[in-house]
């Protein structure tokens, strides 16, 4: 595999950095069981909604890919830290006892019962949570079974397998998840490619082989010859979503589901400069696709990688952390979910230039050649 250098700086300094960055966030925490912010916000009266939903969560993707980085990385210690605390909140929610995880969790030290994020309401005088970061989607949850798998801690990778099984096995792979609050969250039927692929990588680790055969199934379903890439997934009616997006057009190459051909037609579609965008409704860099895309062209020895990796370095925040964008805003043609008050509209989803978690992560592995899904 070639080896980059981030606009400069040696490919290995520049993992080192981004695994500093996120032991220097470990260590100043109490010992013990750990889940980190998912970004460093901006605090203070001045800060914006986005700063006050997400300044405590810490979302189980972006903490159980932080670990895969600190396992690669050779802290065996720390990855197991967050690892033990996964395991810890899904042993010990509120309400569940099915083997779920949620979306979030509230950053810091855990211990039982499990605490969800939240942030107080003034105008409503309450104490407020979220019905996406509240909610339990099948994509996060195959991440910490991947960290739980790599950790060699079976008992609650298997529970969490088994809930998805249970509850959101469809036809040919699984369904999206829950979306709100207990006792009873929505049930979200439409299908992703991304969750999905990181689905089928999961149960293989865990080599529970009909299982990955179910979600594989539904990947490879949404194959498009007419555009030689994988669309987005299905939408609640079972209708097609032709949306062009970077993990699902990236990831199933990386998992060993497709060729290279179809990550360089998804990269292609979605370049914006020397990046590239969360979707086609992505008007400029997604970093995190940006990391991943390099990892996807620097395992093909594609020298394109190095533009990507050069803007990964112009790009990480004083704290060590990437941003997740280049841009302020970032749209992605996405939602968080459905209403869930009448009159109340879809929530877009949308990123901002904050210091990322799963940017920083995503960037480090990428700079270490290393592939989580493969």
């Amino acid at each position: 595999m070639p080896a980059f250098a981030f606009g400069g700086v040696p490919a290995a300094d520049f993992a080192a950095g981004c695994v500093a960055a996120i032991c220097g966030q470990m260590a100043a925490l109490p010992d013990g069981p750990v889940l980190l912010n998912s970004y460093l916000v901006e605090t203070g009266p001045a800060a914006a909604d986005f700063d006050r939903t997400q300044a405590n969560a810490a979302y189980v993707y972006d903490n159980a890919l932080a670990g895969l980085l600190l396992l690669t990385a050779g802290h065996e210690a720390e990855a197991r830290r967050i690892g033990a605390a996964l395991e810890i909140v899904q042993a010990h929610d509120r309400f569940y006892k099915d083997g779920r995880l949620r979306n979030a969790y509230m950053a810091g030290a855990v211990a039982a019962p499990a605490k969800l994020p939240g942030w107080w309401d003034a105008k409503a005088g309450r104490w407020a949570e979220d019905p996406y970061q509240a909610g339990s989607q099948s994509g996060p949850i195959a991440w910490a079974m991947l960290l739980w798998a790599a950790l060699g801690m079976r008992a609650p990778a298997d529970a969490a397998g088994n809930f998805l099984d249970d509850r959101l096995r469809a036809g040919a792979g699984y369904y999206g998840g829950f979306y709100g609050f207990e006792p009873d969250p929505l049930k979200l039927t439409w299908q992703s490619t991304e969750q999905n692929t990181d689905l089928y990588v999961a149960f293989r680790r865990l080599g529970r082989a009909e299982d990955a055969a179910q979600a594989k199934k539904f990947v490879t379903s949404m194959w498009d010859a007419k555009v030689d890439r994988f669309d987005a997934g299905t939408a609640p009616d079972g209708a097609v979503n032709h949306l062009c997006a970077a993990d699902a057009g990236i990831w199933p190459y990386l998992a060993g589901l497709a060729p290279a051909e179809s990550a360089l037609t998804a990269i292609k579609a979605l370049r914006r400069g020397e990046g590239i965008g969360f979707s086609d409704a992505s008007a400029s860099i997604w970093l995190e696709g940006t990391a991943f895309a390099a990892l996807a062209l620097r395992r093909m020895g594609d020298v394109r990688a190095a533009a990507f990796f050069a803007t990964l370095a112009r790009n990480v925040s004083p704290q060590g952390y990437v941003y997740a964008t280049v841009a302020p805003e970032l749209s992605t043609g996405l939602t968080t979910g459905p209403s869930l008050q009448k009159g109340v509209p879809e929530q877009a989803f949308d990123y901002f230039r904050r210091p990322a978690l799963s940017t920083t992560a995503w960037a480090g592995l990428a700079a270490m050649g290393t592939n989580p899904l493969g």
